[in-house]
Parts: structure tokens; sequence; C-alpha cells
């Protein structure tokens, strides 16, 4: 999973790209980079940790230019390495940068066939740098000295033959543009705004993996790229679009409205934060339903994703609603944590109970969803520690049961704490008195409610149903090798913690 974000400007961009990265930072905190292009040069920097970390003041002076493109990312191969860091570069055809969220689920393939067929060499376990190289030679192949938007849609339209999978895509050209493109089914999200600024006469554009990043920077959101379309915003701000592929599914993932999104933001069209309070209405219908006599005595949320979710389910019950833990904010979002140990270790670190609102009580604690079980096990015991009577868990969402393929951290099955068992089993697993999943076709009602025209989403976590299809049993076995073989050093541009290149001609 990543954050992107690309501007093109009347004026200098690298503050506004720096400001919109911190923004996304929930997308990703392991690596961050920026690229500007100015008088045909492009200023790189890039390297592991959060924004604030990576970038200094000198950084930021070297970084120059009125069009850019920013990355902040987390490993899905437990390496955050900075060679992983984004944005990617090839200088080979025009200079070309590149800012990818999501996953190519053919990439070893394609791999391969960058080596064999278009003898392009691949110096890391990223698939973003693959996507680059495949739409590096569709650019090639065309043979032209100066490109067309036409020249531009061709390409992407054959990156979409041959890249299987999800991907929101930022790519910067030297001396032309940003090029934006969505996959045929609009997994993962990406937007984009204007704004006019009337002493150029010009339209300023952005272009970022959620809406939030849009208004806090001044823009006006115009909407969401569409499954199978690409954008490109000239460095004249002229503003061109095509739909590059003919057959397409509108099927965003679901998790980004469990979890990955800020609540603040807007998602094809879906209020994150609406769609979070349908949630914990839904949850508390279920619980009326199925366990009418409870004995509840307060509405806890795990902070910070659930809040809205409980809430609304507090609400909903009759029940009072507490914060009753604190969150300490310098540690970094549990669920993408790169490894299970760091994970583990940060649990206590992050959250703190307010005994005052456990002691003598039976407690339902609400969560957006439990994935490895880790986090919610520990919460549990927490719970108990500060004198809760009892302690039951609610999951905004359904049992997680398969790996996510489209770029979030869930690489194994065998990690899920639902994987091959019951909600009975995952409960006592947990240790929680009682544990109510969210039903996917609530779920599901809870976001489309507020856009009917999206017709599916991809659930493919809960129900194994993977929308962007060619996935089979030999996919997780390569996975499973990748994941391992990640761990081994890659070629490093430099012993330092971040890779700087500037002057790329």
């Amino acid at each position: 999973m990543g954050g992107v974000i690309g501007i093109v400007a009347t004026e200098a961009v690298n503050q506004a790209l720096y400001d919109g990265l911190t923004i996304l930072q929930h997308r990703g905190q392991d690596a961050a980079g920026i690229v500007t292009y100015d008088r045909s040069k492009l200023f790189l920097r890039k390297g592991s940790g959060l924004v604030k970390d990576v970038f200094r003041t000198n950084h930021m002076m070297t970084l120059k230019g009125c069009i850019g493109i920013g990355h902040v990312h987390y490993s899905t191969s437990n390496n955050s390495s900075p060679t992983e860091a984004q944005p990617f570069y090839v200088n080979s055809p025009y200079g070309i940068t590149i800012a990818h969220n999501g996953n190519l689920t053919n990439a070893a393939e394609l791999k391969q066939a960058l080596f064999q067929s278009d003898k392009r060499h691949i110096n890391t376990n990223s698939d973003s740098e693959v996507l680059l190289n495949v739409l590096a030679h569709e650019l090639q192949q065309l043979d032209k000295i100066a490109l067309t938007p036409d020249d531009l849609f061709t390409a992407v339209s054959q990156v979409y033959k041959r890249c299987h999978g999800a991907y929101a895509a930022i790519a910067m050209i030297a001396g032309y543009g940003i090029l934006a493109f969505r996959d045929p089914c609009g997994i993962r999200p990406l937007a984009f705004g204007s704004r006019f600024i009337e002493l150029e006469n010009k339209h300023e554009y952005i272009i970022a993996s959620e809406s939030v990043a849009i208004d806090s920077l001044g823009y006006n959101l115009i909407r969401d790229i569409q499954p199978g379309e690409a954008i490109f915003i000239d460095s004249n701000s002229n503003f061109y679009t095509r739909k590059c592929v003919e057959s397409t599914i509108y099927a965003p993932c679901i998790f980004e409205y469990v979890y990955l999104a800020r609540p603040d933001s807007i998602v094809d069209n879906i209020s994150v934060h609406k769609s979070r309070m349908r949630m914990g209405e839904k949850l508390a219908r279920k619980i009326l339903q199925e366990w009418p006599d409870h004995d509840i005595d307060v509405v806890i949320p795990i902070p910070d994703t659930s809040r809205s979710a409980a809430l609304q389910l507090s609400y909903a019950l009759g029940v009072v609603y507490r914060e009753g833990f604190i969150k300490n904010r310098y540690i970094g979002r549990t669920f993408i944590m790169p490894g299970q140990k760091q994970r583990k270790k940060s649990v206590r670190q992050k959250l703190n109970p307010i005994s005052l609102e456990f002691k003598d009580k039976n407690v339902l604690l609400v969560d957006d969803s439990i994935v490895r079980g880790t986090t919610s096990q520990q919460i549990i015991q927490m719970a108990r520690d500060a004198g809760a009577k009892k302690v039951y868990f609610a999951s905004a969402s359904p049992p997680v049961r398969h790996p996510n393929v489209y770029g979030i951290d869930m690489p194994a099955a065998n990690d899920l704490v639902a994987y091959n068992r019951s909600e009975e089993e995952i409960a006592i697993l947990l240790g929680a008195d009682r544990l109510i999943y969210q039903d996917l076709s609530d779920l599901i009602e809870a976001a489309q409610k507020y856009n009917p025209s999206i017709t599916k989403f991809d659930t493919s976590c809960f129900d194994g149903d993977y929308v962007a299809g060619n996935i089979s049993s030999k996919y997780f076995d390569l996975n499973a090798t990748s994941h391992m073989e990640a761990t081994s050093p890659a070629l490093e541009t430099n012993s330092m913690n971040a890779i700087e290149i500037h002057n790329f001609t």
C-alpha cells in the first residue's frame, strides 16, 4: 500500500508535495520520496522513514520546479530498504518517474519478460519498478522524438494489456507533464482536482490517492479517475483524458472504507466517515437481533479508525460510549508495521487504558477489523488488566479469511487469525467473552448506500473473490517465496539511509 500525489502548478511545488505526503502519511510510514522537474532536469529525494525524517531544508531547496510527484510507502514484502522507496526512475526513453499504489499480480512474469524480450533490468523486489519499465518500454516502442497525448494514451492501453492486478499510478515524463492511470477495476483510489490562478490565467492540477490531500492543499475536487481511464496534464496545464481499455469493472477495495482511508476523505464519491457510521448501525442491528438481552455496560472504540462505527453503534444500542484508550500518536499504524515482532511490541507502546472506564464493567470493544489477531488479543488482555468484568469484541468488518493480493499487507493465509477457524474458535483464541463480526452483505450496503452506481466492491480478503482475476494457488506459492527472498540485500545506491540523486539529464 502507499499514497501518491502529483501536481502541475504555476510556482514551485516542493512544499505542496511535502504537505500532501504528510496528509497521506497514514497510507505508508516505511519510506517517502519526491521528484520534481525543472529546465530539462529531474530532482529526486527519497529514503526510509516518515516524511518529516526524509526531507530536510537542504533537500527541499534542491527540489526545484513547478511540476512533480511524490509517494509514501509501506512494504508488503517486509523489506523497507531505501532501494524500495519511490518514485522510481528510468532515463530511457525521455526520462520517466513513477509513483504507484497497488500490486501487480503478474509481476514475476513481467519481470522475466522485461529481461528476456525488452532487455530491461529490474533492480529491486518492487512491482512498481516493473510497472515503470513496462510503461517505458511501450513508450519506446512508439519510436518518436516528440510525444503527443494520443501517443501517451496508446502506450497506457498497452500497459493495461500487460499488467494485471491493482495500480493507481502517477508518472512524470521529463519535458512533457504528468500521466496518471488507474487499473480496469479501480481497486486502488485515485482522484484529481484543480484551481484557477487568475494572475497566470491558468489552471493548476493535483492528483492524489485521497480527496483529503486535494482539499487540504486548497484545490477543488473534480472527480475520481475512473477504472481504465488515463489523464494527462502537460507542463502548460492543458488537460487530456481517455478511457484506455474496453472492458472495465468498477470495484474499489472495500478495505479503503473499513480502515485504509482517512475518515475525512471521499473515495469514489463515498464518504468514508458516513460509511463507517453505517457500519456501526449495521453492527448494532445484528447485536440486537442475535443478542437482545445483552449486558453491555459501555462501548469503547480502538482508536482511531473505529471511532465513527463505535459511536454510531452505541447510539443504536442505547449504551454509553466512552474513550477508554489513550493513543500515543508518535507510534505508527500497527497494522502496517513491517514485521510481526515489531507489530507485537508496538501495541502496548501505542495504547494505554483508562482504568476508570473498564473497572467492574462489561465492555464492548469495537475495532475496524481483525487481521492477524495479535493486536486484538493484546487489547482484550489490556481491558481485563484494567478491571473489566467481561470483554466483548466487535469487528466493523467480516472475518478476514483470505490473503489480499492488491497491495495490502496480508501475504499469507496462515497469518490470518480467521483462516480455517470458526468465530467461536477465534473468540477463544483472542480471549474474548463474545465476538461479533459484521456480515459481508451489511458491509457492502454500508458503503454502497452513498454511491449506488458502484454495484461491486473488491471484497477478496473476506470472500476470496479476486475481482481482477488471474489468481491461483500457484500465485500464492510464488508470493510466499518472493517474500522470503525479499529479505536478501539488493544493490544499494549508497551506504546512507536515504537515496539522493540530483540533476538527472
